[in-house]
């Protein structure tokens, strides 16, 4: 195998870590970018990241750097896997130093605020010494830790050019790992972004005790509205019923180790979001994408219904029962 040169990771939480194991295991020089020294400190000296993924020991081929210029030097593929707030003011700072050369991966599943970009439209916008065309969105259904125990995994890369698309294709595949390719780059990071509302939402069936019935109905609406939002972006629809639509979408409803599941779960049991959000180290990137995503659905005028009640839960308090109520209660209308 000829290996691809060296690959940077920006973001040592679950998701940046893991991609850096995979591909150090594969015998592709990886550095990867921390940015808190003494967690830096813990990866070197112990081999793991007993922050974001405890037990699990790194693969040899990681460098470890608290320097973005230092880590980025040299780089052919620059892979971002910071939570979405941080995207921007991380890539204002160090974006300079990106080679030119390099094809950018974004592995952030979120809607900035405010601006409403995607995470790829950020980068672009930032790094405009990099073609468009190879600055990519990685997603699908995929639990960090799974992947790094190496349990079998698809998903799919983003772009518009057949030739970037490919070559990440081929840096990410592995026995346990299955990559596709779409050109849908804006379905793909949409999908990415709106399963996290949707699985805030289901999570909070669950902590209500709704059953299993509401939970498929929940996913089933909330997948028409990442549609119905997509296509009036300009999104292919098709792109939602594949791995980074349907997909993500059921594992993060589903799933045990779901952080936005996870907070549903606890809103519906009765806690409040700021003690939630303060027991937990990784982000529940749903939580900023709710507002994010509604402004998108009154700027398209599509009606977004699961996304607004959650977002009124999330930021104005309203009460979970509450808001089922208001769901069930709407007008009739065909399907």
């Amino acid at each position: 195998m000829k290996l691809p040169g060296a690959v940077a990771v920006i973001g040592a939480g679950s998701w940046g870590t893991t991609l850096a194991h995979v591909l150090a295991r594969k015998g592709i020089p990886v550095k990867l970018w921390v940015r808190r020294p003494e967690l830096a400190a813990m990866i070197i000296q112990g081999r793991q990241n007993p922050d974001y993924l405890p037990g699990i020991s790194l693969a040899s081929g990681i460098s470890v750097s608290t320097s973005m210029a230092e880590a980025v030097a040299g780089c052919r593929f620059l892979i971002c896997a910071l939570p979405s707030h941080a995207v921007r003011s991380h890539f204002t700072d160090f974006g300079a130093t990106v080679p030119a050369h390099a094809t950018l991966i974004s592995t952030t599943k979120g809607i900035e605020e405010g601006s409403l970009l995607t995470m790829t439209q950020i980068l672009s916008e930032l790094l405009f010494h990099i073609p468009s065309n190879r600055v990519l969105a990685l997603s699908g259904p995929s639990f960090a830790r799974e992947v790094a125990l190496g349990k079998p995994t698809a998903i799919t890369v983003a772009g518009p050019d057949p030739g970037p698309t490919a070559s990440v294709q081929d840096l990410f595949t592995t026995t346990a790992v299955r990559v596709y390719t779409n050109f849908d780059k804006l379905g793909v990071e949409l999908g990415g972004a709106y399963k996290n509302v949707i699985a805030i939402a289901a999570g909070t069936c669950d902590g209500l005790e709704l059953g299993h019935s509401a939970r498929g109905a929940l996913i089933t609406r909330g997948l028409a509205e990442i549609s119905r939002l997509g296509v009036a972006m300009g999104a292919n629809p098709e792109t939602f019923a594949g791995l980074t639509g349907l997909g993500d979408l059921v594992l993060t409803c589903t799933g045990e180790l779901s952080r936005n599941r996870f907070v549903g779960l606890e809103l519906g049991r009765g806690k409040p979001l700021r003690e939630i959000l303060e027991k937990m180290r990784m982000v529940a990137e749903g939580v900023r994408t709710t507002r994010a995503i509604v402004s998108l659905g009154e700027k398209y005028g599509i009606d977004l219904p699961i996304a607004r009640e959650v977002c009124a839960i999330l930021h104005d308090g309203k009460n979970p029962r509450q808001s089922v109520m208001d769901l069930m209660g709407r007008d009739l209308k065909a399907e």
